[in-house]
């Protein structure tokens, strides 16, 4: 007989204006009175104010106040080893790094972890993986999902627009990610959790129904992004989320002498990874032309030279993951694609 799988999903979902100055309300209510908060550094003000005025007024003591600079591993582990006796919940304000750190020591603590991203930049802040770097190299390490999520939409709105729409390049690659990995079912027997992939692919046709960075717009892309890590919880994997444009951003990430933002590479490599798997590209680029992604990639466009090596690169990248990059030689594709391919050759130097 086959048991169910449990999983451990997000408990709290606050997706609203002001959510960030009811922080304190939403610790409350869980009887955490003793808080470890872990925030980006040089988090812009007013935010790390509004979230200490939010915990004051509901008798929060934010017994560990740490601006994260690094997410190093010996650091994450330091801050574990060092959270003062009494906290019950970790609480990671700002993006990234921080996140990463956060949601890590409430791994290690096991203790419940709220995640308030002030941007949406990726699907990061509600995946069950922590990005961290260990000797120098980046490598994602088995977390828990968020207790809490919560999403402040004014305050992502007001976001810088790129991180934005890294966040929209990060979500339409769940068209390729789940295309690959029905490729890698036909050709190498690799299993698929149907309901991962459904759900992994409906998200992004939420925030296609109103692509646009404003209240409703950040509504639907911080519930898509955040649904994209439970889809990775259910199924135990990344495959719903990554396939063969997120090989190419780790590629990139290790030899461009200037990576740039996540979601802005993985949405220009799902693109050119679109047209090879003849799917879903006139989509992608509808999204990308509503929110203006092509021009904020062609404004500092990136290096074509670079790009090439990585792609030849990104097949080694995770030993054993099959995607359209394994299926045969693309490289003479991409290289043409490049060159000749209207809306990529804007985004190429």
């Amino acid at each position: 007989m086959i048991r169910p799988t449990q999983i451990a999903i997000p408990t709290l979902v606050r997706v609203k204006e002001g959510a960030l100055d009811r922080l304190g309300v939403y610790l409350k209510r869980s009887n955490h009175r003793k808080v470890a908060v872990l925030l980006s550094n040089g988090l812009a003000s007013p935010l790390p104010e509004r979230v200490k005025q939010s915990l004051k007024d509901d008798a929060i003591d934010p017994v560990a106040w740490v601006e994260v600079a690094d997410n190093d591993l010996e650091s994450t582990a330091r801050l574990f080893a060092d959270l003062p006796k009494g906290v019950s919940a970790i609480v990671g304000v700002g993006g990234g790094k921080a996140l990463d750190v956060a949601k890590y020591v409430g791994f290690l603590t096991r203790l419940p972890y709220y995640a308030v991203p002030t941007s949406l930049s990726n699907d990061g802040f509600c995946s069950p993986q922590s990005s961290l770097t260990i000797r120098g190299k980046r490598r994602s390490l088995s977390a828990a999902l968020p207790f809490g999520v919560i999403v402040d939409s004014a305050v992502c709105r007001d976001a810088p627009r790129i991180l934005t729409l890294s966040g929209v390049g990060d979500l339409v690659a769940k068209f390729t990610a789940v295309r690959d990995w029905k490729l890698a079912f036909h050709a190498v027997g690799e299993s698929v959790n149907d309901f991962s992939a459904l759900m992994s692919d409906g998200t992004i046709f939420s925030y296609m129904s109103h692509p646009a960075i404003d209240i409703e717009g950040i509504r639907l892309l911080a519930t898509a992004l955040m649904l994209n890590g439970v889809a990775m919880e259910i199924c135990g994997s990344s495959r719903p989320a990554s396939g063969s444009e997120h090989l190419i951003s780790h590629a990139l990430d290790a030899t461009s002498a200037r990576p740039r933002l996540h979601g802005l590479q993985v949405g220009v490599a799902t693109y050119l990874m679109s047209i090879l798997q003849g799917a879903n590209t006139e989509r992608i680029a509808g999204l990308f032309d509503a929110t203006g992604f092509w021009e904020v990639v062609s404004s500092d466009p990136f290096s074509r030279v670079e790009w090439l090596n990585a792609v030849k690169i990104a097949p080694s990248i995770k030993e054993g993951y099959y995607t359209i990059l394994s299926s045969r030689d693309v490289f003479p594709e991409v290289e043409q694609l490049l060159n000749n391919e209207p809306r990529l050759v804007r985004c190429f130097e």
